[in-house]
């Protein structure tokens, strides 16, 4: 084992600052870990640069920190809390790193709120209004702050970071359908840059509740999941189903069925029956932890195929799909519980090149059956990129 024994495992990363891969930042905020900051030794540097030109032009600059935040589960899915700093090892591209530091939760949340508004999900959103409070109490919490976003063929600003409960909560409640298009990526970018610029004592997060479709965005998935891994951004999603709100809007108005009983609107899947299930896993099993490593590393290419789940998986956050509208809300109560309950491992990378991407793989080595899930990896341009 080569972690520092002697850190504490309290306290420790609400007193200081954090630095992850590159900084990309429009001020002296630097970023940091899903749970907490870590503080740079007194009268030295966490890191240093040129200034940075703006929120939306950043300067990438070299720092040598990592932070992995860490979710463990037991085989009945229950979250793992008594474990130590000697119970983990992590790895960067195969090489055992020494830990620096090591909590369990951590410092105040900077949560930005990404709310699909385009028509097709107007009959969800009656379920999502009701979820304000929870993602105010839940979620952000007494120490927290959240902005609010909402998309369809534009992406808006609908709430600057504030700790107003009530005015999150109101943001939330006002949410009103527009248009039927779906610019995600480019909203999860926005996001990405609002939370570049919060301060480095808080962690940061986005939370996505939005059907994983984009249409007419500028930006490509795999730039905005660079960004969010160097920013040390976690994205959560909820992921919406237009086919559902479709049927709650045709039992709403007693419409008559698009297609035949027993029918498809949909052609099915090559060489497999149709039917309500395979409808419903179309898909198939992927393994979305090397897609989301593909992704990251082929920034530049276009992906339309699980966007939200690919977007979990590269930060380490989860993705859920609620089939029902208690679910969406049964869904933010168990991201707020993970939030709070997170180990975070951080280390100075040692015997792996400096560029490229790098894996980084956790085990926690005292205690068998135990689903252990943290974000896959990083992508460290080479300099000057």
């Amino acid at each position: 084992m080569t972690a520092s024994g002697s850190t504490p495992r309290k306290g420790l990363l609400r007193s200081a600052l954090i630095g992850f891969g590159f900084l990309a930042a429009a001020a002296p905020a630097f970023p940091q870990a899903p749970s907490g900051p870590i503080a740079p030794n007194p009268g030295q540097q966490a890191q240093s640069g040129p200034a940075q030109k703006g929120p939306d032009q950043p300067i990438r600059v070299r720092v040598d920190l990592v932070n992995a935040p860490v979710v463990v589960r037991d085989n009945q899915g229950e979250m793992v809390l008594d474990l130590s700093e000697k119970s983990f090892r992590i790895f960067d591209n195969g090489v055992e790193q020494r830990l620096e530091a090591f909590d369990l939760g951590g410092a105040p949340l900077s949560v930005v709120l990404v709310m699909e508004t385009s028509s097709r999900i107007q009959a969800l959103l009656p379920a999502i209004r009701r979820t304000g409070v929870l993602f105010t109490e839940t979620v952000i919490g007494e120490n927290g702050d959240a902005a609010v976003i909402g998309f369809n063929d534009d992406v808006t600003r609908l709430l600057d970071f504030t700790s107003d409960h009530d005015a999150v909560d109101k943001a939330i409640t006002n949410l009103q359908s527009a248009t039927s298009g779906a610019r995600l990526y480019d909203a999860l970018s926005q996001a990405v840059g609002l939370l570049r610029n919060r301060p480095a004592s808080r962690r940061r997060v986005i939370i996505t509740v939005a059907e994983a479709v984009d249409s007419g965005s500028e930006d490509k998935l795999g730039q905005v999941l660079q960004e969010a891994q160097l920013a040390n951004i976690t994205i959560y999603s909820i992921g919406l189903s237009s086919t559902s709100a479709e049927m709650r809007t045709q039992r709403q108005t007693s419409g008559p069925s698009i297609t035949p009983p027993g029918t498809f609107g949909a052609p099915s899947m090559p060489g497999s029956p149709q039917t309500p299930t395979s409808e419903q896993q179309r898909g198939g099993n992927i393994d979305l932890m090397a897609l989301a490593v593909w992704v990251v590393q082929h920034a530049e290419t276009a992906v339309k195929e699980r966007p939200l789940e690919l977007a979990a998986t590269a930060t380490g956050g989860s993705y859920q799909s609620p089939l029902r509208d208690s679910a969406i809300e049964k869904a933010v109560d168990q991201i707020g519980g993970e939030l709070h309950a997170q180990y975070t491992l951080s280390y100075r990378p040692t015997g792996t090149d400096p560029a490229g991407y790098h894996e980084i793989r956790v085990q926690v080595v005292d205690r068998r059956a135990l689903n252990v899930r943290s974000r896959p990896g990083y992508y460290l341009g080479p300099p000057g990129a």
